[in-house]
């Protein structure tokens, strides 16, 4: 793990812990920290220069938002996701997602440029075959629409949803073949609300949540247990 220093040099109203909780979360969501990964304690203290207790205050932030779990005898590693644990983020997703299409004003020049940079990174990133990167930018465009209804406290508790996304989507044999079909859908989604089209943006949206739980529950259940 190469070292990473939590920048101390500025006031924040988040704890070092906090930092680096987010930190690991972003790797989460990065796809640079997969399932049953260990998190050791030792090597995070080397990371991110901080103490032992910070790690562990990290460590259990992690926990309490479904990122990692305790394994007897293996320690603290990254959480592996199951069928009960994607319907019920997908009950959040349609929650928070259509919420914020069914309130949403038309969009700003600002938030249509940020969901369109989302998805041409996402172009770029399927052009180049880095699915990991692909799947980032997506579920970075679906924070876009939370952000629609401009509540930070709806935009946290969406981070920690899409970082419980990467660790389902980890289950797929093929990033590929299970990343690939939805660029084209987020763009038509994008289309829609640019337009001002709410009702069919919500209800293509709705469809692609529908698909996307179907195939994610199917990979689950076809999965080897570890």
């Amino acid at each position: 793990m190469p070292e990473i220093r939590v920048n101390t040099s500025k006031p924040s109203r988040l704890s070092l812990a906090d930092q680096v909780a987010i930190e690991l979360r972003e790797d989460i969501i990065g796809g640079r920290l997969i399932p049953g990964m260990p998190l050791i304690e030792s090597e995070l203290v080397n990371a991110y220069n901080v103490s032992r207790n910070t790690v562990r205050e990290a460590l259990h932030q992690l926990g309490r938002e479904g990122l990692a779990s305790y394994v007897r005898n293996k320690g603290v590693m990254v959480r592996r996701m199951g069928v009960d644990d994607v319907r019920d983020l997908f009950k959040a997703r349609r929650t928070l997602e259509l919420q914020a299409v069914a309130a949403s004003q038309p969009l700003s020049d600002y938030q249509w440029s940020l969901m369109g940079d989302a998805i041409e990174a996402a172009q770029l990133a399927q052009e180049r075959e880095n699915w990991q990167a692909f799947g980032t930018h997506s579920l970075h465009f679906h924070q876009h629409i939370v952000a629609l209804m401009g509540s930070p406290l709806f935009d946290e508790f969406f981070a920690k949803i899409a970082a419980q996304m990467r660790l389902v989507f980890a289950n797929a044999p093929s990033e590929e073949g299970f990343q690939k079909p939805w660029l084209e859908r987020d763009r038509h989604i994008h289309a829609l609300l640019g337009n001002g089209l709410k009702a069919q943006a919500e209800h293509a949206l709705s469809s692609y949540l529908e698909d996307s739980e179907f195939v994610l529950l199917d990979i689950l259940r076809s999965a080897p247990r570890p």
